[in-house]
């Protein structure tokens, strides 16, 4: 059901964009046609405008024809330098570049599979959930779009855990010996912004665990607390904010000192092989006459945010070869097994219900 002219047709189209990260407006109004002329509710987030680019995430909604949950397809619009004026040269199976750009089959070769497999989906009145689909912006530059991602409105979040050291003591016969590391823990969360900080900001001290005895001035305290935001510049300011405060309430003490540590902005992926979406996957390629194999991979992408955000995502390989050169290339025949194997997975999720 796979049409693999027009899907090589929409892919040259799409890579003849240019589409660089902040770049990728006339990309977005292209795939906004596309969509919206299948019958999508077409839309972008304020993504665009957060990180100073031309347009924000594009968000579609195609409403199921089967009560299932809905699934999302997700691919980025941008792409690395040197992407502009890409001529790409079709050798029989094999689209290549010319040697001077990439090819930006990172990752239109998946833009242009979830339109074809929408496109079937309509044409040939497939039963299908709700679907979601999202292009996001920004993915090679830090995976921002997905970050800022307005579709699933959950906070990032930092997790801290502070440690502050003072200088133990007998409180009652020599307490100016001491220095209090729950004084210097107070003083810091008394300076501190805490609660609601903004429309999308939070932060909260939510542990404090020190001392030992109450004649003994303490000399470590335990700290726990996070801040929250649905920005990731107003996350990282109050997480900044939070730090200082420790790192100045120690400084007015001598011989004080304090340890922050922070959890990492997003986790590594693994999603197991006996997860759901892995399940269905391996399913829809078995259907589809195809063999999926789980691989891990050294780099990061749209699906570790999203997975952080409380999904369940996975990636599907659509062929590319040596992405971020000039020596970029693909085999057209790789790409269609690819929406083949998601053209199942849709159909299948749909049965599955």
């Amino acid at each position: 059901m796979i049409q693999p002219a027009r899907l090589k047709s929409l892919f040259l189209e799409l890579v003849r964009i240019d589409s660089h990260s902040r770049c990728e407006g006339r990309i977005a109004a292209r795939l906004a046609r596309e969509l919206g002329g299948l019958g999508a509710e077409v839309s972008f987030d304020g993504a665009g405008a957060a990180l100073g680019g031309e347009t924000g995430n594009l968000i579609a909604h195609l409403p199921g024809t089967a009560d299932a949950p809905a699934l999302l397809l997700c691919a980025h619009m941008d792409t690395v330098v040197p992407g502009e004026g890409v001529k790409p040269i079709v050798e029989d199976d094999v689209i290549r570049t010319d040697g001077t750009t990439v090819l930006g089959g990172d990752d239109k070769s998946g833009v242009a599979l979830v339109c074809e497999c929408v496109r079937v989906c309509r044409e040939r009145g497939l039963r299908h959930p709700p679907l979601d689909v999202v292009f996001t912006i920004c993915e090679e530059v830090g995976l921002l779009g997905a970050k800022h991602l307005a579709f699933t409105r959950a906070p990032g979040a930092n997790h801290l855990e502070v440690v502050v050291h003072g200088k133990a003591a007998h409180a009652g016969m020599a307490p100016e010996r001491g220095v209090s590391a729950i004084q210097v823990a107070a003083e810091a969360i008394a300076s501190m912004r805490l609660g609601r900080i903004d429309a999308e900001t939070t932060a909260n001290i939510g542990r404090i665990e020190g001392g030992r005895a109450t004649n003994i001035v303490p000399d470590e305290v335990r700290v726990r607390g996070e801040a929250r935001s649905h920005d990731l510049v107003r996350l990282a300011a109050q997480t900044d904010h939070m730090r200082a405060c420790f790192a100045e309430a120690a400084a007015r003490h001598p011989g004080a000192r304090v340890e922050v540590e922070v959890e990492a902005a997003y986790q590594p992926m693994a999603v197991a092989e006996d997860s759901a979406i892995m399940r269905l996957v391996v399913a829809a390629a078995a259907r589809a006459g195809r063999t999926i194999t789980a691989a891990g991979m050294g780099g990061g992408c749209d699906a570790n945010v999203l997975n952080g955000r409380g999904l369940e995502v996975v990636n599907l390989g659509t062929g590319m070869r040596e992405i971020h050169t000039t020596g970029e290339w693909l085999k057209v025949s790789d790409m269609v097994a690819a929406a083949e194997v998601t053209l199942a997975v849709i159909q299948l999720a749909a049965e599955w219900a």
